[in-house]
């Protein structure tokens, strides 16, 4: 899709949910999203901080798990049963 594309559905995304007044629910929702994003602020931060030390081995998070040696293809289906998991308990919690 690209970043076009991508930017354009999270600003709708979080446009409806800023006019629903659902903006929680919205960090429940993009879960993994919010795990990529926080990954690399703790990766950078804890770098930082410590002057050189990592806690992941590479961020955002998905490369960790590559360079842990999962197959790119085993982590795209864990994170689409993540996202698929966090979109259910969105929608159970909506409901």
């Amino acid at each position: 899709m690209g970043d076009t594309g991508s930017l354009a559905l999270g600003a709708l995304l979080s446009g409806i949910a800023i006019l629903t007044g659902e903006m929680l629910l919205l960090i429940l929702v993009g879960g993994v999203f919010v795990a990529e994003g926080l990954s690399v602020i703790m990766q950078v931060g804890y770098f930082k901080l410590s002057k050189g030390k990592r806690i992941l081995k590479m961020s955002p998070l998905h490369h960790h798990f590559e360079l842990s040696g999962w197959p790119e293809t085993k982590v795209t289906t864990r994170f689409w049963i993540a996202s698929a998991l966090c979109s259910l308990i969105g929608y159970a919690i909506v409901r």
